[in-house]
């Protein structure tokens, strides 16, 4: 890149001033990268409970790994999958918008629902995306798939702090259930669990106000039945390598890393091929810039309930497209100002906000979960800073329908 070139030549003119201000306030920060204030042309109007979506959007990758008979080949499916979700996640808005925008922080209770349908592999892969934490602001899923006793459920926090650029910490993990072919899908001792971790994220390109996120250090994927993934994250650095670059090996417990049986890598933005250790034949090579995403079908915005994601932002989604700053703040404040009323109220009645789809468990009792937690290196969860360990509460979630919440309009600073 050529030093002459402005290093802001990529922000609005109208923008710079807003855009300057806006990296001198980052460089003492240290918190929740969503609380933020950000110029106007880096705001998004898509809320981060949608996110979660990203995890999915290749249904067939999805359930790839129910249809493996051999424990060993489900777990190279597993991690076949997992870094096909790495494009959709980190950077496909960035390709999409320009740059990395910051999204909407959502409101405790917010929903997200939608599904995959009609996917010639897959079948019907269902959705749910919940708010379960605002302070601190914390997010859980569900993403199952009934035809191929698949669930993908898990929850994420992020905590931000500046060095250089921002560095973000992903608080939280991802929980894969399995049910292998020949198992019985009401049997919960016959299907498999994999612990995922989350990345360390960093985020490039902020003096020249096209952010984009970058992947750091490494992630593990431990199964039930031994077989262990690491992946390593790296950059392209000031003299070489490219960017969104890694490797990884898949191994089992009892060999160690040092004895794979698979390994990967590549770019998870572009083309990464996977190997047979044993043989060190390419057995797979995945071009992810070439992969069509799967639509997500989502109910109409005035068909949706109050508190999902799209109807409850929607004035202020549409506020940011048009550039009206001052009608995004009104409509943003109009929400914001509600929930506060509402906390103040539970407080005054000494109750909590119910979670419509999710419940805090604890997972000391849970010795599968303890041990892929060992295996994976996950010391603590953190859960002061995700407001407790979250899991699916599928009993709740049967045969719900809208209103979801007992609380309605007045929730959102919405007229009944």
């Amino acid at each position: 890149m050529s030093s002459s070139k402005d290093p802001q030549s990529a922000i609005p003119a109208a923008s710079k001033g807003s855009w300057s201000s806006f990296l001198k306030s980052i460089a003492s920060f240290n918190g929740d990268l969503s609380s933020l204030t950000a110029p106007p042309f880096i705001l998004s109007g898509t809320s981060l409970t949608e996110y979660s979506a990203y995890w999915a959007e290749h249904p067939s990758l999805f359930v790839a790994a129910a249809k493996e008979a051999d424990p060993e080949k489900r777990a190279l499916a597993v991690l076949k999958w997992f870094l096909s979700t790495l494009r959709q996640q980190y950077c496909s808005r960035s390709e999409k918008l320009g740059s990395e925008k910051k999204p909407l922080n959502p409101f405790l209770g917010e929903l997200f629902l939608g599904k995959w349908e009609n996917d010639p592999d897959a079948g019907e892969t269902t959705l749910i995306s919940e708010q379960v934490s605002h302070h601190p602001p914390a997010t859980a899923y569900a993403i199952t798939n009934e035809k191929h006793g698949i669930e993908l459920q898990g929850y994420n926090a992020q905590k931000a702090s500046f060095s250089n650029t921002i560095q973000v910490k992903q608080i939280g993990h991802a929980l894969l259930t399995i049910t292998p072919p020949s198992a019985d899908k009401n049997d919960p001792a016959q299907k498999e669990r994999y612990l995922i971790t989350l990345p360390y994220l960093h985020v490039e390109s902020l003096i020249y106000g096209t952010p984009f996120m970058e992947l750091e250090r490494s992630t593990m994927i431990a199964s039930s039945t031994g077989y262990i993934a690491k992946i390593n994250y790296s950059g392209k650095g000031w003299l070489s390598g490219k960017k969104n670059t890694f490797n990884a090996v898949l191994y089992h417990e009892k060999d160690g890393e040092k004895k794979p049986l698979y390994t990967a890598e590549g770019q998870w933005s572009d083309t990464f091929v996977i190997k047979d250790a044993r043989t060190n034949k390419e057995i797979d090579r995945y071009v992810a810039k070439d992969m069509k995403t799967s639509p997500l079908t989502v109910a109409p915005v005035e068909e949706q309930d109050l508190w999902e994601s799209r109807r409850a932002w929607r004035d202020v989604a549409s506020a940011i497209e048009r550039g009206d700053m001052d009608a995004t703040s009104v409509a943003k404040s109009k929400i914001e100002n509600a929930q506060r009323e509402l906390r103040k109220v539970e407080k005054a009645e000494g109750r909590e906000w119910e979670r419509r789809f999710f419940k805090r468990v604890d997972e000391t009792g849970d010795e599968e979960f303890q041990r892929l937690a060992r295996m994976v290196g996950l010391t603590s969860l953190e859960s002061d800073k995700t407001g407790g360990v979250w899991r699916f509460d599928k009993e709740r979630a049967a045969d719900a329908k809208p209103p979801y919440h007992q609380t309605g309009g007045e929730g959102l600073g919405v007229p009944e």
